[in-house]
């Protein structure tokens, strides 16, 4: 174990002693002389949040066609067979707010990447075959993937737009079926033309590149067209009372269950620091310290895992971590319970919210604060072990007006106190009013065990510990104040339709 903490302090070392962050306003940069890699991040501030009306999914569809297709004489296939032996990516990601290309690539095939990587972004090609083929994925991606086979995302996503209803971020990123199928590419031209702008874009560098190669760079994006689109103003998410219930009814083995409500704090507010360390205590994430984990899946072996959140989590790829680069002005806390037996999905909602409650009651004991406390100062180190990862990090600082978010954590976190956690807690979070989404078979079945606070006992195959048995009695029967006139059934088939 000590040589595990004295490798990770010599790597966290190395990495602040040879960074240095440039100084043009609109380039974020870690120059690592002597390291082989480069990864890029070009951020551009349009998201989701920017579609129009009736065209939902076009940042999406644009962002795909640009990162997979073509650029200037090259084909999306000439690109791809260039690329493969080089073992270099190009990707593109987008969520509300931003849309993010990322590229990664070893400095021995640094001029040509770089010439396909900006001219993807620079004289994007937009062949009529590059749009169809991706249009055709963002609509497979809602047809069968989030409503066929992804239950978790769905009920993900489920939870998200009844969350916000009638607000900007009350959609899914991908768009919606009839949004996407009225697209036309030359929409996709437009929306590149207004949102693809010199001043509506910053770009990260990190590894071993050249000076002359931030020269180059400079003078190429000077050629976007000047100019920066309105930002969209964001209204406060809608009031919520007592628990709203959205159930999706869906021909399924497991019922997944989100829950949730908007808070007030982001990573730039003081209080985003202490809440985190709450958090990372009762949920975090794909973890199997949180109580949430502890008591569903370790005493209860009701699921495969059961976490929460205090702002937007979308998970990178195969990791546990985070995925960079999705800030968000508005945030919320969630409770995401991996799918259940639906004989237990009524009991398994009683119990993740009979812990918030007693969360919001109890606090952190002084010795619970400090071993989660330092869990987290030493795990957020890991969050930037990539190039690529710690590049977006700093952008997301600078996204979001802080300093360094991985520094500023640990400068927090050395200050805080257990009145502190323990104050955060009961300003945030509260389990009154709160917004539920299920993805289960029997909607109207669970939808009157809700309305009627039906008794939910669980049995077990084995032996199991009175004082979980005990606890059990009282989830059983613990009341929920589900709001009669806020519980919708919705059919799978009508979900991101429009």
């Amino acid at each position: 174990m000590k040589s595990r903490i004295i490798g990770l302090v010599i790597f966290t070392f190395f990495f602040t002693l040879y960074s240095i962050t440039g100084t043009n306003p609109n380039f974020t940069e870690i120059h690592l002389p002597d390291n082989p890699l480069v990864s890029f991040r070009i951020i551009v501030n349009t998201g989701a949040i920017n579609d129009p009306e009736g065209k939902e999914g076009l940042n999406a569809l644009t962002a795909m066609t640009i990162a997979n297709g073509g650029a200037g004489d090259l084909t999306f296939r000439d690109i791809q067979n260039t690329l493969y032996p080089w073992a270099a990516s190009i990707n593109v990601q987008f969520d509300k707010e931003v849309t993010v290309f990322t590229g990664n690539v070893h400095r021995d095939h640094l001029g040509e990447f770089y010439k396909i990587f900006s001219g993807l972004l620079l004289n994007p090609r937009f062949d009529e075959s590059d749009f169809r083929r991706n249009k055709t994925n963002l609509l497979n991606y809602l047809r069968n993937t989030l409503r066929g086979t992804n239950d978790e995302e769905l009920g993900k996503w489920s939870l998200q737009l009844f969350m916000y209803e009638n607000h900007p971020y009350g959609s899914v990123d991908a768009g919606t079926v009839q949004g996407l199928e009225a697209i036309t590419i030359d929409d996709v031209k437009s929306f590149y033309k207004n949102k693809y702008t010199r001043d509506n874009i910053r770009i990260g560098i990190a590894g071993g590149y050249t000076a002359s190669l931030i020269e180059k760079m400079e003078a190429d994006f000077a050629a976007l067209p000047a100019g920066k689109p309105s930002r969209v103003e964001l209204p406060r998410p809608g009031p919520i009372e007592d628990i709203e219930v959205l159930i999706v009814e869906k021909p399924n083995r497991a019922t997944a269950i989100s829950l949730g409500f908007p808070i007030d704090i982001t990573r730039a507010d003081k209080e985003f620091y202490p809440l985190m360390v709450a958090n990372s205590y009762f949920g975090e994430h794909r973890t199997f310290n949180g109580v949430l984990m502890i008591e569903l899946r370790g005493l209860r072996g009701l699921n495969y895992g059961t976490y929460s959140y205090i702002e937007n989590f979308i998970q990178h790829g195969g990791s546990t971590l985070m995925l960079p680069n999705v800030p968000r002005r508005q945030q919320y806390f969630s409770i995401w319970i991996r799918p259940v037996e639906h004989a237990t999905n009524h009991f398994s909602l009683r119990l993740a919210l009979y812990e918030l409650e007693k969360l919001i009651e109890n606090g952190l004991t002084q010795e619970e604060f400090e071993a989660t406390r330092d869990y987290m100062i030493n795990f957020s180190k890991l969050w930037t072990q990539t190039l690529s990862r710690r590049l977006g990090y700093m952008m997301d600082s600078e996204w979001y007006g802080t300093q360094y978010f991985i520094d500023k954590i640990e400068e927090e976190l050395l200050n805080l106190t257990v009145e502190d956690v323990n104050r955060a807690i009961r300003t945030h979070l509260q389990s009154d009013n709160i917004k539920a989404a299920a993805v289960t078979a029997d909607a109207r079945g669970f939808k009157q065990a809700l309305l009627n606070n039906t008794p939910s006992p669980i049995s077990y195959s084995g032996s199991v510990d009175e004082t979980v048995t005990a606890k059990d009695e009282i989830v059983n029967n613990y009341q929920l104040n589900i709001n009669p006139d806020r519980v919708f059934i919705v059919p799978v088939n009508e979900m991101f339709e429009e």
